[in-house]
């Protein structure tokens, strides 16, 4: 058997979520050009016809992905089958690309393998789609919600009920209340962003530790039909800032996040080095080789 944290078993083999031919042997071999949008783990006919399909796509870093970003998606599924007419048909991750340049982001190949990792053998109905981190230039909410759409809606037609009929498959927003309180920060999203992803789209928010939600939901309110809060019925604080802080200090990771992702973190040496090394790093490159100042060798912390 392969190893747990070998790319291989991410693509190929008995893996349960193939999202790329079995000839595509880890995530440093994808390109926009061999990239197929993952849609095996979708439903692929409607329950209760009488209730409207919904995909929920979280977009974020996931550097690394923790339990809290997996059981979001589960809290979602409870609250939409219990309080919505909305029936959940899938799932996905979608990692923001290198492009970013946020402190703390692992390399989009890294985050890719370790959100299939803590997908593949957890759930059956939550995917990882690589389209956004293969793009080298950094892509905004907006445009990754309209791919998904053209996705789902254009190209697959949306999905079947049990009468042979196809019914359009809604998209919506799966995040935590930490990134409405950045959409309530005046200048942080475009408006012409805000109106489409809240407006046409709409938001799963999950409650969080820390956060006044209804604080952030005032400056939101023409919005506030399409903003649906899901209680945290069990807190939980933990993040990926968390994680890397205690894994640069050396403390154990173990039981916040799957365990076959702090293996991959432990086998890749990932989120080890804090600023002080970082900077210094950077500075002994720029001085001592070809390397510029200020270069991508330079890393800070969250």
């Amino acid at each position: 058997m392969a190893s747990i944290t070998d790319p291989n078993t991410l693509l190929n083999g008995s893996d349960s979520q193939p999202t790329l031919d079995a000839d595509f042997g880890c995530a440093d071999t994808m390109t926009l050009d061999n990239y197929t949008f993952p849609k095996e783990r979708l439903k692929k006919i409607l329950s209760d016809s009488t209730k409207t399909p919904l995909v929920l796509v979280s977009c974020g870093s996931f550097s690394p992905p923790t339990n809290l970003h997996l059981r979001m998606f589960e809290e979602a599924a409870d609250y939409c089958e219990f309080e919505t007419d909305f029936e959940v048909v899938g799932g996905f991750f979608s990692p923001v690309g290198d492009a970013y340049k946020k402190a703390g982001l692992a390399s989009a190949h890294h985050r890719i393998n370790m959100a299939r990792i803590a997908v593949r053998d957890s759930s059956d109905w939550i995917s990882v789609d690589p389209w956004e981190p293969l793009h080298k230039e950094y892509l905004p909410t907006v445009k990754v919600l309209d791919h998904f759409d053209y996705e789902l809606n254009e190209v697959m037609g949306g999905i079947e009920t049990y009468t042979g009929e196809k019914r359009r498959i809604h998209v919506a927003l799966l995040a935590g209340a930490d990134l409405i309180q950045t959409m309530s920060t005046p200048g942080v999203w475009a408006w012409e962003d805000l109106y489409r992803i809240l407006g046409h789209y709409g938001a799963f928010i999950l409650e969080r530790s820390g956060t006044d939600i209804d604080d952030a939901l005032l400056s939101l309110q023409q919005w506030r039909d399409n903003i649906r809060v899901i209680p945290q019925l069990i807190k939980n604080d933990v993040s990926s800032t968390k994680i890397r802080l205690f894994r640069k200090r050396g403390k154990s990771i173990r039981y916040y996040i799957p365990d076959k992702v702090v293996d991959y973190i432990y086998e890749h040496g990932l989120y080890q080095e804090d600023d002080k090394k970082q900077s210094e790093k950077g500075k002994e490159k720029a001085s001592g080789d070809s390397t510029p100042s200020g270069s991508s060798e330079i890393a800070t912390a969250s």
